[in-house]
């Protein structure tokens, strides 16, 4: 076994690898500011999916995005490992993955990473890496792992989420309005199309314009299009039209924002604006929302039950079979399935809790 006390270093150029959805691209980013932080000279690039480079766009912390475009094929693979081959003092991967450990192995003339919790896949990168972390079954939060590097690197971690932006404008909205991110990526984490409708003409009635968000994905601008035949004339879509910075800015004007699991819910969030994160399957106490203003080293909220921390209310969905969470995907195991939570979680609860939060100040503590 390696050396794991921390490292004493002073690197000059650092890359950081993550490689999986847009939500884990914004949670990495406290890792990134602790980073800078630490090391106020040193330049940090992110080596990211090209899909989820919107979301760290105009980041302080960061000098340079270096982007992949979906999973290279062995000769690209090849090419990119060769380009990385020591440019960096200190390279850190943020997924127990074979490639991003090969990526920051090749990378780093020092390099760290996680390891999975299974001797036979994990002994290989645990020879590769200088130092590395064992990313275990019963994981923490996601922001909370990320932050373990900085333990390993002896530096004070930073809990603050850094969202996109850039100058570009946005739409010019002089009521005060909600922002509504109906549709998640995958069918298992929607919520049902009489919650959204009953919602929508509920936040009508109380003065609010409501407006939905979205990405361009043609079947999700289909869908949100056969939706707004439902909705009140004034509803106003902008799904598609924004990048991930505008959206950001579009959110952090809005009064309320409320959204399924899914990146755009962690961004809202992020922004500090009064969040409803609506969650069915997938346990809170790792993939909760991370609070605006939020800096203890423990989980904000546990793996059931619904609350309020700060500027995030999480409503967990519910069933006779007391099944959440499962972490599975949707109730018949494939992420186009429906989850049975979700569809049982009332319009009635989640207005009755928009309402009464609504009526009350926001905590920032």
């Amino acid at each position: 076994m390696p050396n794991q006390k921390p490292l004493n270093i002073q690197p000059k150029r650092i890359l950081v690898i993550t490689l999986r959805y847009l939500g884990d691209t914004l949670l990495v980013t406290p890792l990134i500011s602790s980073l800078k932080q630490a090391y106020p000279d040193a330049d940090i690039d992110v080596l990211l999916p090209a899909s989820n480079a919107g979301m760290l766009e105009g980041n302080p912390d960061i000098r340079h995005l270096l982007t992949v475009d979906g999973k290279p094929g062995s000769m690209a693979f090849g090419k990119l490992l060769l380009s990385l081959f020591r440019r960096y003092d200190l390279a850190i991967s943020t997924q127990a993955g074979d490639r991003p450990t090969l990526y920051a192995a090749i990378a780093g003339k020092t390099s760290i990473g996680f390891v999975p919790d299974d001797a036979t896949k994990a002994w290989w990168k645990k020879t590769l890496l200088n130092r590395w972390l064992v990313f275990s079954a019963d994981y923490g939060h996601a922001v909370l792992e990320n932050l373990r590097f900085c333990k390993l690197l002896g530096i004070a971690p930073c809990y603050r989420l850094t969202p996109p932006q850039n100058s570009a404008p946005i739409p010019s909205i002089t009521d005060p309005y909600a922002v509504l991110h109906i549709m998640p990526q995958w069918r298992y984490k929607q919520w049902h199309t009489q919650g959204w409708c009953e919602l929508i003409a509920f936040l009508d009635r109380q003065g609010f314009k409501v407006v939905l968000t979205g990405s361009g994905n043609p079947a999700e601008l289909a869908a949100l299009r056969e939706l707004q035949q439902q909705l009140p004339a004034d509803v106003i879509n902008l799904a598609g039209q924004l990048s991930l910075a505008q959206l950001s800015a579009l959110i952090d004007k809005a009064a309320i924002f409320v959204g399924p699991d899914t990146g755009i819910t962690h961004l809202a969030a992020a922004t500090g604006t009064l969040t409803f994160a609506l969650f069915g399957p997938t346990d809170p106490e790792k993939w909760a929302p991370w609070p605006y203003g939020y800096s203890e080293n423990k989980t904000p909220f546990a793996s059931r039950g619904s609350g309020r921390i700060n500027n995030v209310y999480l409503l967990q969905g519910q069933t006779e079979q007391n099944c959440l969470p499962c972490q599975l995907e949707g109730c018949d195991r494939n992420r186009n399935s429906q989850s049975a939570c979700l569809d049982q979680l009332s319009s009635a609860r989640v207005i009755d809790v928009i309402a009464q939060t609504l009526q009350a100040p926001l905590n920032t503590e």
